[in-house]
């Protein structure tokens, strides 16, 4: 199965590099994906034209497609999704949970000059990026694409309601599932209540399981394109 692999904020294509070839090995065809505006195109880039991006890589899968999603892109991915919800077999969203309609993409940090730049460590000590050592974190901020505005300040327009027949698979990296359950049945993460199949899966990480732990996020999701 073709595997849509969408990285979060500050990351491109190269972010799955560790992940790609033990996928190949499980026998799935893995397609990371470099978003304009995150290592493709200028920072003028918009929400819209990285919605584009992953509607054309959807659109030229062979067979419906397991798209994933990582952190902020798992709105990104869940948006591939209202638009194309008859041709994708399956979303997997990694430490991460799609925004609203009418909320906005990815508004977290401050803006410098029409960018958001990775802000440094400080909002991710803890669980985050316990499991990252200092080559990890250099290699990490080296790589940080900052995002454009257009990007961060995106407004999420949902519109099809077959996106929850779609089957989601929750990825919980610095979270449990079991906190995942706690904060949908409480109504904090307002999609995936009405996701009609929904799964979770554990990984022993903190937010970036594709740097720390790629073999094991490959296995989790070919097993995930293996069910699909």
């Amino acid at each position: 199965m073709d595997i849509l692999l969408i990285g979060g904020l500050w990351l491109d294509g190269s972010a799955w590099d560790d992940v790609v070839p033990a996928l190949q090995a499980l026998g799935h065809r893995p397609v990371p994906l470099t978003l304009p505006g995150q290592g493709d195109g200028s920072a003028s880039a918009t929400l819209d034209d990285q919605v584009a991006t992953v509607l054309a890589a959807i659109d030229s899968a062979s067979g419906r497609p397991l798209v994933v999603g990582h952190s902020a892109a798992c709105t990104l991915a869940w948006l591939a999704v209202d638009a194309r919800p008859e041709k994708v077999a399956k979303v997997a969203l990694i430490g991460g949970f799609p925004s609203a309609d009418g909320q906005p993409y990815a508004d977290f940090f401050p803006l410098e000059d029409g960018v958001m730049p990775f802000p440094g460590w400080a909002p991710f000590e803890g669980p985050d990026s316990a499991d990252l050592n200092e080559e990890a974190r250099r290699g990490f901020v080296s790589a940080a694409i900052p995002v454009p505005e257009g990007v961060a300040k995106g407004v999420v327009r949902l519109t099809d309601e077959r996106r929850f027949d779609v089957p989601v698979l929750l990825v919980c990296p610095e979270f449990t599932p079991s906190q995942a359950k706690e904060w949908i049945d409480a109504g904090e993460v307002p999609e995936l209540p009405r996701a009609k199949h929904l799964d979770y899966v554990d990984i022993d990480s903190g937010h970036w399981p594709m740097v720390s732990q790629p073999v094991e996020l490959a296995r989790i999701l070919a097993a995930a394109a293996d069910e699909g």
